[in-house]
């Protein structure tokens, strides 16, 4: 299939480098100030040196990259909150076009879920979105295989910074801030942390399982959200002397979108480690799924995007 990849940050890069193993032909990369096309297909090493070397991907317009020859867009630009442009213009460029839609951006599923559909329903293309919840791990496509009316709720740790701070000051008894600065130092967390630390990555991610089960209707502003800044390592002292921890929890269902600390059993399914992230699905015939793994980087976040233009043949 051929690519076009909006995108060149870890996700878009990422897919780029990968596509050929999944025997796909990227035709077109777009970031956000210029683009490389050929119908052909680009060269992606040559693509991402360039990009590494001079900040853009080609001579050519992002909007060149709209009008080239390809059979899905993979949209993997930066999430933005409200209007969830410029990725959802994207979109609705390539879906007026009868093209497919691969998403690895999460603000048009989060922030714009029914006009997507809307957009879907008028096209001859398909969207599909599986890296946007949980990175490498097949949440969304398990749900679908299940069918979304036989999953009652879903609940988990989706946001591997905010784990990662509390796993560390769990196990060694730090604070907030010290735990904070080491996960920048290591690149886990970001020079400003807070998409991830006050919830909004975790509750975009549960709003769009929210969407799925319930066919639509949530935004982040419907998500009732807590982050994590405010807890004390002495919570976690607390928490530890009677078996329990601390994480990040979010829960989605039909009905309600909530992220927030929870204690949980420290040997427990939701007591993941590390950036590790997990999903558990509460399903009306099968009882408790649950599926872990990978929930963030490039490579891993690219298998996801992979596999639904996969899927689209």
């Amino acid at each position: 299939m051929r690519l076009a990849v909006f995108g060149a940050g870890a996700v878009g890069r990422s897919v780029v480098e990968l596509a050929s193993e999944y025997g796909h032909v990227v035709t077109a990369v777009a970031d956000s100030t210029s683009a490389a096309v050929d119908p052909e297909g680009v060269d992606p090493a040559a693509v991402l040196d360039r990009k590494e070397r001079e900040g853009s991907v080609g001579d050519a317009a992002p909007g060149d990259a709209l009008a080239a020859s390809y059979d899905a867009l993979v949209e993997a630009t930066p999430t933005t909150l409200g209007d969830a442009e410029p990725g959802f213009s994207h979109v609705r460029a390539a879906l007026e076009a009868d093209r497919h839609v691969v998403l690895a951006n999460k603000g048009p599923v989060a922030e714009r879920y029914d006009d997507l559909r809307a957009l879907e329903r008028d096209s001859a293309g398909s969207v599909l979105f599986e890296a946007t919840v949980g990175g490498a791990i097949p949440v969304l496509s398990t749900i679908r295989d299940f069918g979304p009316a036989h999953i009652a709720a879903a609940r988990g740790v989706l946001n591997g910074t905010a784990n990662f701070i509390l796993s560390r000051m769990a196990a060694e008894g730090l604070g907030y801030e010290h735990v904070l600065a080491e996960a920048q130092d290591l690149g886990v967390a970001e020079a400003d942390p807070t998409f991830d630390v006050d919830g909004t990555d975790a509750a975009l991610k549960c709003v769009i399982l929210a969407n799925v089960l319930g066919d639509g209707g949530y935004a982040l502003e419907d998500a009732e959200v807590t982050g994590i800044r405010d807890i004390p390592g002495s919570a976690l002292e607390l928490a530890a002397e009677d078996g329990q921890t601390v994480r990040l929890i979010g829960e989605a269902s039909p009905d309600r979108v909530r992220v927030g600390p929870r204690l949980v059993p420290q040997n427990g399914t939701l007591a993941v480690t590390g950036t590790r992230n997990i999903v558990q699905l509460e399903t009306e015939n099968a009882g408790s799924l649950n599926i872990s793994g990978r929930g963030a980087g490039g490579p891993e976040t690219a298998t996801a995007v992979l596999s639904d233009v996969s899927r689209l043949r």
